[in-house]
């Protein structure tokens, strides 16, 4: 049987597509699968260092039960999925938590009123849930976690330039949740504890939940964000006497048009930041899962939560920055947002009750952070893959506490800044594979055995030259950070509207249809 003729072809009915998978597997698990686990076997037994590492995750599974599955790809008769509406559940413990908060704060921030905050932010997050839910709809089909999957789009050394990326997404959310985490322990103790040592403890609880894998990873986030939500309702109600819902903004004409435009770019760019994970979640569906329902479960799962959360930050933003009343302004002034939600909540025992358990809310969202950073790391090659998951896990893991103890000072500016530039990579990575699955592949299909076989992947020229164009071409000129304002952006009032997203997608759509062509051509793959 030849690897190359069996495939998933979208043209087919879901039942068929199902069967050519399954028709494949033994194929799969032959030549492809288990040619990447010799590989990695091998490594494993010349080097004592890595030898000792993988010794060391057996003897953590025997006792614990942590996952060994790694980046391979899932055979059909070996996927184990979890009952379907988890999909839409997941993603309310990724988005119901304390660490979204801030991006509602910057639409008052900004000078928007509430309505226009809130309207901003929605219009963006129906957008980037429209990446992450697309990209999700691939996880099944091919059994791939989502940066694997890229490698049909961007070949075995393009996609190694997604993974860095998938890292750095991942560790600029998990930054901002590990500083407003170690604000609202600070708050707790009446700030007589530095902002550092909740760093550290977030970062040791989320890294230790997260080795245990795919499994208890979607249990968890089945039920933990019940308490937060609960907690949030309770704390818009405490401040809602204190919030003026028609409270003027501060700004009018081109100014307007920019600060609404940067929060449209920012939320688009949070809620599309998934996109480069969500199948990591979903390969363990069957192939034959319809494809309307992933989506919907996906872009449903990550508008609502979003959008809650969000708006919760944006009202309390309000006596903040726009109606200034005075007991909020000044907890923001001195302890930014920390200090806030320990003023709005009350009594006092009540407050630090509440603080304690929001401190918790963000576990869903770091868990996932850390697994999925830790398969990224391990697609860099056959000598990262050696190493094993909960190794990677536990760089990324210091890494970003590293980071967010430096920059515990300046959460906005983070989450202004960072958060933003996510949209230039996730628009680009979202439109290629689109463009890949929908139109080159229409027909051909994809060859499940390829995954890992250079020789036989796209050589990826194309979409890394999109991705490259749609970034320099479009990002550049029309972002609008505190360090830089593009002349696009500049259309749009002396600081800015952030049209750096719109542009990229715009390019992206634009260049890798031709260059794709070109490459097929030439190469022939």
């Amino acid at each position: 049987m030849s690897d190359f003729v069996h495939y998933v072809d979208p043209e087919k009915s879901d039942l068929e597509a199902h069967a050519k998978v399954a028709d494949v597997t033994a194929v799969d698990v032959d030549h492809s699968n288990a040619d990447e686990i010799a590989r990695v076997r091998d490594i494993q037994q010349q080097n004592r260092v890595v030898r000792s590492l993988r010794h060391a995750e057996e003897w953590l599974d025997r006792k614990m039960g942590i996952e060994l599955q790694g980046i391979d790809r899932i055979p059909e008769e070996e996927k184990r999925p979890p009952h379907l509406i988890n999909i839409f559940l997941l993603w309310w413990s990724l988005n119901v938590h304390v660490g979204v908060v801030p991006l509602g704060l910057l639409g008052p921030i900004f000078g928007l009123t509430l309505g226009q905050s809130v309207g901003a932010s929605f219009l963006g997050i129906c957008l980037g849930a429209m990446c992450t839910a697309y990209t999700g709809t691939l996880g099944p089909k091919l059994g791939l976690r989502a940066i694997a999957t890229s490698r049909y789009s961007f070949g075995w050394w393009g996609a190694k330039l997604c993974s860095v990326l998938n890292v750095v997404v991942g560790g600029g959310f998990a930054v901002v949740n590990y500083v407003v985490v170690g604000q609202v322990l600070s708050a707790v103790s009446d700030y007589t504890m530095s902002i550092t040592v909740g760093i550290v403890i977030i970062a040791v609880v989320s890294y230790i939940i997260s080795i245990f894998g795919f499994r208890l990873i979607h249990t968890f986030e089945k039920y933990s964000w019940i308490g937060t939500f609960i907690l949030f309702c309770v704390l818009i109600a405490q401040a809602a006497p204190n919030i003026d819902p028609n409270a003027p903004g501060f700004v009018t004409g081109l100014d307007y048009a920019g600060a609404f435009l940067s929060i449209l770019a920012i939320n688009f760019s949070n809620a599309s930041g998934w996109c480069s994970i969500s199948s990591d979640y979903y390969c363990n569906y069957p192939a034959n899962t319809p494809a309307w329902k992933i989506f919907a479960l996906s872009f449903f799962g990550v508008v609502i939560p979003t959008t809650f959360s969000v708006t919760i930050g944006a009202a309390i933003g309000v006596p903040c920055f726009l109606s200034e009343y005075a007991p909020y302004a000044d907890a923001y002034t001195q302890h930014s947002l920390g200090g806030l939600i320990a003023e709005i909540y009350h009594p006092v025992g009540w407050s630090k009750f509440c603080l304690i358990m929001l401190t918790f809310s963000v576990l869903g969202n770091n868990i996932a952070i850390n697994y999925s950073s830790g398969l990224s790391l391990q697609l860099l090659g056959y000598y990262f893959h050696a190493v094993p998951r909960f190794i990677w896990s536990l760089l990324v893991a210091v890494v970003i506490a590293v980071l967010a103890i430096a920059g515990q000072e300046h959460l906005e500016t983070i989450v202004n800044n960072f958060v933003s530039l996510l949209g230039y990579w996730t628009v680009s990575f979202t439109i290629i594979l689109l463009i890949e699955d929908k139109f080159f592949r229409r027909h051909d299909g994809y060859v499940l055995t390829a995954w890992n076989q250079p020789e036989n992947l796209p050589p990826g020229i194309a979409a890394v030259f999109a991705l490259l164009c749609g970034y320099l071409g479009g990002g550049v000129p029309g972002m609008s950070q505190t360090w830089y304002i593009g002349p696009i952006a500049l259309l749009f009032g002396p600081y800015g509207g952030d049209v750096g997203v719109y542009m990229s997608g715009a390019i992206t759509l634009l260049v890798y249809p031709i260059a794709r062509t070109i490459e097929k051509k030439y190469f022939g793959r």
